[in-house]
């Protein structure tokens, strides 16, 4: 991270996303009923362009197949993806709850401290949480290029 991104506050818009999603996942008693939710939530994400499902967009360091493309619009930067697995779809849902139609200081800024709190790391296989991670470093980079492109 540049000295310029280190300097900046994280955004209380993506702290109180991330809140949000610890609070829901605290009503489920047990990881069968958290899994579940996961899986809705892919279930319930709006459709993905076809036409995006292309090399360019697939995110590579994934068991499953994910696409990830990004669009500026004004200050922010809105995501959509998708992926094969339902489970996976349902942790993109997660991630585009946090960082879609955000600003790309804001992301940066804001550390993704919401995956240790939810313990998703310690409930996934390990190939699951390497993409999980592999999905925040593309999202992150996007906000990194979308940076860089306007200059800051």
């Amino acid at each position: 991270m540049s000295d310029e991104t280190s300097k900046l506050q994280p955004s209380e818009e993506i702290l109180a996303a991330q809140r949000e999603l610890v609070e829901t996942f605290e009503l489920f008693d047990d990881w069968t009923d958290r899994y579940q939710y996961i899986i809705d939530l892919g279930r319930e994400a709006p459709p993905f362009p076809e036409e995006c499902k292309r090399e360019e967009y697939r995110l590579h360091g994934c068991q499953s197949q994910v696409w990830i493309v990004s669009e500026q619009q004004g200050e922010r930067l809105h995501y959509e993806a998708t992926s094969d697995s339902s489970i996976v779809a349902g942790l993109i849902a997660i991630l585009l709850k946090v960082y879609s139609d955000r600003r790309p200081a804001d992301i940066l800024a804001t550390p993704p401290d919401f995956i240790k709190d939810l313990q998703l790391a310690e409930h996934l296989s390990p190939t699951r949480s390497n993409g999980l991670h592999a999905m925040i470093q593309r999202v992150r980079q996007i906000a990194v290029e979308a940076m860089a492109a306007e200059g800051q």
